[in-house]
């Protein structure tokens, strides 16, 4: 069984930043991608941030040049900076690990910024 364990969550303030972390059970050198999605109450789940075993990275177009996704395959880690947060980004946040055949996902942790 895998696990994803996200942290980092909380309160913050309009403009403030946040680090989240998700950490895995199990090494990601073999891994697709890993990735970051988040899901606001009465919304769909959407997709943030992903970066692929290549280092190939990709952002929702409403987090581009505040957020960065980075990976540690030493660690089994994947991380996301987030910067300049607004109110509009408060959800619940889940991290994502995904094979050829199967895939993971965190508990999610919420992320709650104040205007």
């Amino acid at each position: 069984q895998v696990h994803l364990v996200e942290s980092g969550g909380g309160l913050v303030q309009a403009g403030g930043s946040l680090r989240l972390s998700c950490a895995a059970s199990t090494s990601i050198l073999s891994a697709k991608g890993m990735g970051w999605y988040r899901q606001a109450p009465g919304k769909q789940r959407e997709l943030v941030a992903v970066i692929t075993s290549g280092g190939i990275t990709n952002y929702a177009d409403s987090v581009k040049g505040r957020f960065t996704i980075s990976r540690d395959d030493a660690k089994s880690a994947v991380y996301l900076q987030m910067s300049s947060l607004k109110p509009e980004d408060t959800a619940v946040y889940y991290c994502h690990l995904e094979y050829i055949v199967e895939s993971y996902w965190g508990q999610g942790t919420q992320v709650f910024v104040s205007s």
